[in-house]
């Protein structure tokens, strides 16, 4: 498929994955260099496999999972003829109410959503093990969280799946993260550990969680897929693109609808730790490694190997 030189004569599914996405059409020309062969694979490794298959992507905050993973659904869909759905784990966090249930029970940072623990592990569980139920015969009900309002949509607004489904794509900053040592987790990395977690509480607690309840969603996983950064210090940068154009696409008012910059900053070092080690650990044991450059742009693809381990 080669790209088209004008808009107007893209098909109609690129340029609503343009409009989504708030991206120039000078988008879809490296774009389709890079993943359309990435989407035939995973096409062939499902057809291989002759039942529904789960693909994990990993990258850090800003890094464009969302935008992939939705590409690589509609490759798989319009060129392949494979049923896909794309997945974020963001979609999949407690509710506001109970995060705060968590802050006053464990500790105060399970507040703010983005760490294991704050993620509703057994409904994504779940809405994944329906979704690659071969002899599924009824729609998977997907939740939606509105970050804006951080909190889950009403359930009424769940996107249904229909059947069947032959590609899963689950999108996530700590997918594929892997619990850390007692002796690497002790000292604190950032402002954020030092001053709200003196006596690391909260970091083990997230441990825990990534020690017990994320192998069994790894288990799952059929591929790998990493966008890596070239280091955590892209974070911040490629976060505030986020931020202003969920500011650009929504109305939204109280303390929770659109951070500035100093809220940012205290934001992600909720994430520093883990996507510090992801983005050590995981280049070398994922199938599918995009290494991404300052700006986004991909300078090389590797095949490491043929999973994680975790």
């Amino acid at each position: 498929m080669g790209p088209e030189s004008s808009q107007g004569a893209m098909p109609k599914w690129q340029q609503a994955l343009l409009a989504r996405h708030q991206l120039a059409p000078d988008y879809l020309p490296g774009a389709l260099k890079w993943f359309a062969p990435l989407a035939q694979a995973l096409a062939v490794h499902q057809i291989d496999a002759g039942r529904p298959v789960l693909v994990g992507l990993n990258g850090c905050q800003g890094s464009g999972k969302t935008t992939l993973s939705d590409l690589l659904a509609n490759l798989l869909r319009q060129e392949h003829g494979r049923s896909a759905v794309a997945l974020s784990i963001d979609d999949f966090y407690l509710t506001a109410t109970q995060r705060q249930a968590l802050a006053q029970s464990v500790h105060p940072l399970l507040r703010t959503r983005g760490v294991p623990g704050t993620h509703d592990m057994p409904l994504l569980q779940a809405t994944l093990t329906a979704l690659l139920d071969v002899n599924r015969t009824t729609p998977v009900a997907i939740p939606r969280f509105d970050k804006a309002k951080d909190d889950r949509h009403p359930q009424a607004d769940s996107i249904g799946a229909d059947t069947p489904v032959d590609v899963v794509i689950l999108e996530g900053w700590c997918l594929g993260a892997a619990p850390q040592t007692p002796a690497a987790l002790q000292p604190a990395i950032n402002s954020l550990e030092r001053q709200f977690d003196p006596h690391g509480l909260w970091r083990n607690y997230c441990n825990g969680v990534l020690e017990r309840q994320f192998p069994p969603l790894y288990a799952l996983v059929d591929q790998w897929i990493m966008l890596a950064a070239p280091s955590f210090d892209c974070v911040f940068r490629w976060r505030r693109e986020q931020e202003r154009k969920l500011a650009s696409s929504v109305t939204a008012s109280g303390p929770n609808s659109i951070m500035d910059d100093a809220a940012l900053r205290r934001f992600i070092q909720h994430y520093e730790r883990i996507t510090r080690d992801c983005l050590q650990r995981l280049p070398g044991v994922v199938d599918h490694l995009f290494k991404l450059d300052q700006e986004r742009h991909i300078v090389q693809y590797l095949q490491p190997c043929s999973g994680v381990q975790a």
